[in-house]
């Protein structure tokens, strides 16, 4: 998003809040971030004082939402910044490796992949073939991890969450989790058994992101 420097606000309730110009934002928006806080997108014809104004108007919502962050996050470990940098320098060397040989394996063909560190999503795939990667994707287990890079490299031919998408990867999960049965895995034998006795529509997706679920990022 391109983006002005900026005005902060000081908010007594609500902390600090930074309204930034876009020259891609149609309309304002405001997001609430569990960790890094409120956040204003304003399009960039629109003054200042109307975006407060919005603001304003939206401070119920905002501090509700606030409410909901804190209760969720209540017992999210938060990470020091040496903790950040040392997992963004193992995502780094671990994760676009990965990601290309996945991507090599099933047949998909991305544009660029960057690190980020998110606190509300593992991964995101652009209309644009680039793939972000969450930098705590280092913390999980292989399969999980692989599991999270697979639904992105889906994404680059299904952008939505259609019928489509999910027998895609419903497909490139059971070639994955048969090939790790095969060669001894335990997890992989867990989900597989796990998968077999599920109802879901889409078995090894439903087993693995409950257990995906468990994990909460810092």
């Amino acid at each position: 998003m391109a983006k002005s420097a900026g005005k902060i606000l000081n908010d007594p309730e609500i902390g600090e809040v930074v309204f930034r110009k876009s020259l891609r934002s149609r309309s304002i928006s405001i997001r609430v971030h569990p960790v890094k806080g409120v956040s204003v997108s304003v399009p960039y014809i629109v003054p200042y004082a109307a975006a407060q104004m919005f603001f304003q108007a939206r401070r119920g919502w905002i501090l509700e939402t606030m409410a909901k962050h804190k209760e969720k996050y209540k017992d999210m470990k938060v990470a020091s910044p040496d903790e950040i940098e040392e997992l963004r320098k193992q995502a780094k060397a671990q994760l676009p490796g990965r990601l290309a040989e996945l991507a090599a394996r099933y047949g998909f063909t991305y544009n660029r992949v960057a690190i980020k560190h998110n606190a509300t999503n593992w991964g995101s795939c652009s209309t644009k073939g680039n793939i972000n990667l969450n930098l705590n994707l280092v913390r999980l287990p292989q399969l999980l991890r692989d599991h999270v890079i697979l639904h992105e490299l889906c994404h680059l031919r299904h952008p939505d969450h259609s019928h489509a998408f999910h027998l895609l990867l419903e497909h490139l999960l059971t070639d994955y989790i048969l090939k790790a049965v095969d060669a001894a895995d335990a997890h992989a034998r867990t989900v597989a058994r796990k998968a077999a006795a599920s109802k879901a529509k889409y078995p090894l997706q439903s087993v693995l992101s409950k257990e995906l679920s468990a994990y909460r990022t810092v």
